[in-house]
């Protein structure tokens, strides 16, 4: 059995395939382990992910232990050299230093970021995520209130507690 995570960008070629497993891991993620209610069909993102997250400085990333998605990022422009990061999720199995899918999932983005001239990164969490808030400070990123948060970013209704990263 294969235990290397591999880190690729969402590919077009695959999208069908690559999809249902992104969609799979994320809900079960939200619905199971954090009890919020929300649907695949809630998040329109995750039925077409080129077509959302995949232009100008946004993009959208996944992690793999051979053919099992074992967690996501994603950048979505928000215009201005500003990107919102969405859809950072872990596979509960994938989680901590040992697998370093996390850091290297952030990394993958951030360097992305850099390259492109972004000069902001917001993100929006929900006060459960206890872990995310503490992997995002001990990143760089620094919390926020709404009301700073440029017009342009896409409020989720669960997103309670904001975070910026300045490049």
């Amino acid at each position: 059995m294969e235990n290397t995570v591999h880190m690729m960008t969402f590919q077009a070629e695959a999208a069908t395939t690559w999809q249902a497993r992104v969609a799979d891991m994320i809900v079960h993620i939200q619905q199971e382990e954090y009890g919020i209610p929300i649907t695949r069909e809630q998040q329109p993102d995750l039925q077409d992910i080129r077509g959302f997250y995949q232009h100008g400085n946004g993009n959208f990333w996944i992690a793999c232990v051979g053919e099992q998605v074992v967690g996501t990022i994603a950048l979505l422009d928000i215009g201005e050299q500003q990107v919102a990061l969405r859809k950072m999720f872990v596979h509960q199995d994938y989680r901590g230093k040992a697998w370093g899918v996390s850091h290297a999932l952030l990394t993958q983005a951030l360097e992305w970021a850099r390259e492109r001239g972004v000069q902001d990164i917001y993100l929006g969490t929900t006060p459960q995520f206890k872990a995310a808030h503490r992997f995002y400070e001990k990143n760089g990123f620094a919390e926020v209130e709404q009301e700073s948060l440029p017009e342009s970013f896409p409020v989720m209704q669960v997103d309670k507690k904001f975070y910026r990263y300045a490049i």
